[in-house]
């Protein structure tokens, strides 16, 4: 594709949410550093430990990408040597961005597929490896029945990138979604606890890591620094070498005699 046609198409879109940076020097316009930065360290946070995860390469893995936005997570997925990505979101625009993005940077098109929808309306099928679940379960209020999906599609891996409660029990706090233009319904979503993404997991066989924070620049990270916001990887198999997320043990202000709790 000729820059200046890409040039063209990328802007005929009022916004992108994620920077792109191609071959041909052409990039799609997201100036913000916080912006810029919150990807970079995003991708250094789960992304790469996921890859570790995985055995250093998701070589002959299908990946599953829900909420893909302009797909900037699974072209990391391509990247690290996916033999084929699928991305769903329910706003179109972010589905014509992400096929632009990957025709842009010549990914042979049998190797992927975009498609706009529900998810919970999709076809799915045991058809997957790898699962990324970024930025999605904290913004539906069916977060059981999406785990149940994600296990429904046979992946080895599961990838979680949420919000979540500071609560040290397993529980969901219902909240009302500030936008509510990319997702469906009417905006009411339960936020999972860190406990409460093990417990799901835990129920269909996976054991999940909640990965400890190490970040070079929390610019644009506010919600990570305040312990508002988690990834996980979760593993049918057992996962070793992940650095795991340390947390203060707690005791309930009920109990007087905190050395009488066995394993709390």
């Amino acid at each position: 594709m000729e820059p200046e046609e890409l040039r063209r198409r990328i802007s005929a879109f009022p916004r992108w949410h994620y920077r792109f940076e191609f071959a041909s020097g052409v990039s799609t316009p997201v100036s913000d550093r916080a912006q810029v930065n919150r990807q970079r360290q995003r991708y250094a946070y789960f992304f790469e430990r996921l890859v570790t995860a995985a055995g250093g390469s998701l070589s002959g893995r299908r990946v599953l990408d829900l909420g893909c936005n302009a797909g900037f997570w699974s072209l990391a997925a391509h990247d690290a040597g996916a033999d084929f990505v699928m991305g769903i979101d329910f706003n179109d625009e972010y589905i014509q961005q992400a096929r632009l993005v990957f025709e842009a940077s010549g990914v042979d098109s049998r190797s992927y597929d975009f498609q706009q929808g529900e998810v919970f309306t999709q076809q799915l099928g045991r058809d997957f490896d790898v699962v990324l679940c970024l930025g999605l379960i904290d913004q539906v209020d069916r977060p059981v029945e999406l785990f149940q999906l994600m296990a429904g599609t046979g992946a080895e891996l599961i990838v979680i990138d949420s919000n979540v409660s500071r609560a040290y029990t397993s529980m969901f706090e219902l909240t009302t979604l500030y936008n509510t233009r990319d997702v469906p319904g009417d905006g009411l979503a339960l936020i999972p606890s860190r406990q409460a993404v093990a417990d799901l997991a835990n129920r269909h066989g996976y054991q999940t890591v909640a990965l400890a924070l190490e970040m070079t620049d929390l610019t644009g990270m506010s919600a990570y620094r305040r312990e508002r916001r988690c990834a996980f990887i979760c593993s049918r198999r057992p996962l070793s070498g992940l650095p795991v997320e340390r947390r203060p043990r707690l005791v309930p202000w009920w109990v007087r005699d905190p050395g009488a709790l066995v394993g709390f």
